[in-house]
C-alpha cells in the first residue's frame, strides 16, 4: 500500500513498568516486535523511532528501519510521544514520503491488523482531515491512528511554541473520528500489573 508508511514510537522510559517494556514478552515476542509485525501487515514501510536503536536492532522485523531520537538542544530527557513523532517525519526516506503515516505506540498487545486494515481503506476518501484517530471517554487515541505527513509543519510550530501534548495539538486541529468496536485494542501495557492481566487472557 504505497498511500501508506508506518511509525512504531519506542521512546518512553518505562518508568511505571519497572523494566523496558518494549521488550516484554507476550507469548515469547517482545510487544515491540509485536506492533511491528502488525504494522508490516498494513504497509511494508515501517519506521521505529528511539532513544536506544541498538537495544531493538535484533527484535525489530528486518523489514523496519530504525530511527534515532535525539534530545532537543539544552535539554537532555525523553521529550515524550509528539516530539518522537515529529522527528521520525523529518528523517523518513523518500520512499517512504506517503500522503498519510500510520501512528503506533509500541505497548499495545491487543492491536489488530485487520481493523488497521479497515480504517486504512477508508484513506482514499477522506476530506481535509489532519489525522483519522480513534476516540475514548479520554479524548483522542493519538497513538493508533493515522496522520497526513504534510502535518509536519503544523507539528514544528506546535514544538517551538513550547507544545509537548498530541491532545493540545490536535484540539487546534481538523481530525475525524474512526469507528472503534473493539476498546481494548487500545489497551496500553503500562505496569506489571497490566503485564500480569495480558499473559492471564492470553
Amino acid at each position: 500500500m504505497s498511500l501508506l508508511a508506518a511509525i512504531v514510537l519506542a521512546g518512553g522510559q518505562s518508568k511505571r513498568m519497572g523494566q523496558d517494556k518494549a521488550l516484554v514478552a507476550i507469548q515469547g515476542v517482545p510487544l515491540l516486535q509485536r506492533v511491528c509485525d502488525i504494522a508490516l501487515q498494513c504497509t511494508p514501510i515501517v519506521y521505529v523511532i528511539t532513544f536506544r536503536p541498538e537495544r531493538y536492532r535484533a527484535i525489530v522485523p528486518p523489514a523496519c528501519h530504525l530511527i534515532q531520537e535525539y534530545s532537543l538542544p539544552g535539554e537532555n530527557t525523553p521529550h515524550g510521544p509528539l516530539i518522537g513523532f515529529a522527528q521520525a517525519l523529518e528523517t523518513l526516506q523518500p520512499e517512504a514520503k506517503t500522503e498519510w503515516v500510520l501512528l503506533l505506540a509500541c505497548d499495545l498487545p491487543y492491536l489488530s491488523g485487520e481493523q488497521l486494515q479497515q480504517w486504512a481503506n477508508a484513506l482514499e476518501h477522506v476530506g481535509d482531515s489532519v489525522a483519522l484517530l480513534p476516540r475514548s471517554t479520554k479524548g483522542w487515541e493519538p497513538l493508533c491512528g493515522f496522520y497526513r505527513t504534510s502535518c509536519l509543519a503544523s507539528l514544528r510550530a506546535a514544538i517551538e511554541r513550547g507544545d509537548r501534548s498530541f491532545q493540545s495539538w490536535l484540539a487546534q486541529e481538523f481530525v475525524q473520528e474512526l469507528p472503534l468496536h473493539d476498546a481494548q485494542m487500545l489497551f496500553n501495557c503500562n505496569t506489571p500489573q497490566d503485564l500480569e492481566q495480558v499473559r492471564r487472557e492470553g
